[in-house]
């Protein structure tokens, strides 16, 4: 941003700040942007169970209606760090309620959609309306509250945002196995028209933004727009498509490789030399955001790779269905809505950043506890673990936004809030990714080591062998399909070792990870507890 903008906008503002404070109660203007950002979070985890019942009604493979998925993680990450420059544009309001609108639209139309083309083009709409949705919703909430209550105010925030990816996959279940899969898209509706006049009632535009759209017109910066797009695209096509395609055994995934490092390494380049550019980067010369969204990214690592992994031990390994493993989870985002309020009291009194350190102990803790799971652990275990885990999160998201923001000026806040939500998005996909890649080849590699005592020279599988087939000779089997049916089912239960083994690995990696993160808080700036007073006190 030009210092003479910066300036300008400076100049424009009120002598007294006093006087830009909300006109409304700013609890009100909280609930009105955690309507549209729990909607908008939630639709990236709802249409996960729903694959196959897509794909069945739209004569699509399981393969090609992952593209719903992807689609729409694809232009919500290219937005999200384009929103403070789309807010400077056409004004943060315009811009919020025209994104709430598009996206309300292509729900409609995902929910119409009568083929598997035209649901991936509807995705792609949907995902673009949803992109400016986070960020924005985040600055407008940072702005509206005082200093001393930002905290409690990204506490309702992070409601939102860290509990709609626990009940998505639960909720689209139900969704789809009580009605269509075409209701997960047609239940967004009426949220968005309640956030659309709630909007339009409650929230107006703060005197800094109205300043900067007074001043010099913004430039257009298509060249570092189209880097920045194909950079994030082929990134999110080689993170969903790299496990199934064998990764760098693929040339498909390997040029998409080459485009998404070209793309996003010629953004950089690009935009740090850009007077008005499309993502301000020199916010990371700021060390407290710097990392705290590095921070963020790896928190999303873990938290959705996570959550993708449970579910999936559990219906493959402990024969849980969809419903029954959504129950696993319910509790503990429950747990997550419980700390939440109380962590945000704890930030007027405590610095963010030992919060921080106390919520990645925690769920390291509860991904060990994870690793510990073996294949005859009960349904409540299962659901204490998982307690302990989410119960962490209250402790990161909302202090690690509050360490961000810290030092930002306003006039910077929208483009801050972008990156941070990208950083945590990318984490996600790279999250998800990661896991499953990672359970894969471990669970090949424990395989071929537990098959070597498969050998007709182990004198404990013949054992095991042989009073298996004789247990199956009792109920009616002749001699020979008993010895047949005996070593498949020893061969099967390999399998299901091979895997748990696996998915142990897989967690103890994220509590590792969380581990790592913890000395990062002490590389932040001291905040002083007179920082969180209201600035609209001096």
């Amino acid at each position: 941003m030009p210092m003479s903008v910066v300036a300008q906008s400076e100049a424009a503002l009120p002598a007294h700040p006093e006087l830009s404070a909300p006109a409304v109660n700013p609890w009100f203007i909280a609930g009105t942007v955690m309507l549209a950002t729990f909607m908008e979070v939630l639709d990236t985890s709802i249409a996960n169970v729903a694959l196959p019942h897509i794909a069945g009604s739209l004569s699509a493979g399981i393969d090609e209606s992952t593209w719903v998925l992807t689609s729409y993680l694809v232009s919500n990450a290219i937005v999200l760090p384009l929103t403070g420059w789309f807010s400077r544009l056409v004004g943060r309001k315009r811009f919020y309620m025209s994104c709430v609108t598009i996206f309300m639209i292509s729900s409609l139309l995902c929910g119409l959609a009568p083929s598997l083309p035209l649901l991936v083009l509807f995705r792609v709409l949907q995902g673009a309306g949803g992109g400016g949705l986070q960020p924005v919703s985040q600055a407008i909430l940072v702005e509206s509250f005082a200093r001393e209550k930002q905290g409690m105010a990204m506490a309702i925030y992070g409601m939102g945002v860290v509990v709609a990816p626990i009940i998505g996959p639960t909720l689209g279940g139900w969704i789809t196995d009580n009605y269509s899969w075409r209701w997960i898209f047609f239940i967004n509706i009426p949220v968005g028209i309640l956030s659309l006049f709630l909007t339009s009632s409650l929230i107006q535009d703060p005197a800094h933004l109205v300043a900067l759209r007074k001043g010099p017109r913004v430039k257009i910066d298509y060249f570092g727009l189209g880097l920045l797009s194909v950079g994030l695209g082929f990134l999110q096509v080689v993170l969903d498509k790299g496990q199934r395609d064998d990764w760098f055994g693929s040339r498909f995934i390997v040029w998409c490789s080459v485009v998404t490092i070209v793309g996003l390494a010629g953004t950089v380049l690009w935009e740090l030399r850009q007077k008005d550019p499309v993502i301000e980067l020199h916010l990371f010369k700021d060390r407290n955001y710097a990392m705290a969204t590095f921070t963020m990214f790896a928190l999303g690592v873990v938290l959705y790779g996570s959550t993708v992994l449970l579910p999936v031990m559990l219906q493959t390994l402990s024969g849980y269905t969809a419903e029954l493993s959504g129950l696993v989870l319910s509790p503990g985002a429950v747990v997550t809505l419980i700390t939440l309020p109380f962590v945000g009291r704890l930030l007027a009194k405590h610095e963010a950043r030992w919060l921080v350190l106390f919520g990645l102990a925690i769920l390291s803790s509860g991904m060990w506890s994870l690793s510990k799971l073996n294949l005859t652990t009960s349904f409540w275990t299962f659901v204490w673990v998982w307690i302990i885990s989410r119960g962490g999160l209250g402790f990161l998201f909302v202090p690690i936004n509050v360490a961000a923001f810290s030092y930002v000026p306003k006039e910077r806040m929208n483009n801050a809030t972008g990156l941070i939500n990208l950083a945590r998005n990318i984490g996600g996909s790279v999250g998800i990714s990661l896991v499953t890649t990672m359970q894969a080849r471990l669970a090949q590699r424990h395989q071929a080591y537990l098959v070597k005592d498969y050998s007709p020279f182990n004198w404990r599988y013949q054992q095991a062998l042989q009073g298996l087939a004789a247990e199956l000779q009792t109920r009616g089997m002749t001699a020979a399909d008993a010895l047949v049916r005996a070593k498949a089912m020893l061969y099967y239960e390999l399998q299901r070792q091979a895997a748990m083994l696996s998915f142990v690995d897989v967690f103890r990696f994220m509590a590792f990870l969380c581990v790592a993160m913890m000395p990062l808080m002490f590389l932040m700036k001291r905040s002083a507890r007179s920082e969180f007073s209201s600035p609209l006190t001096h």
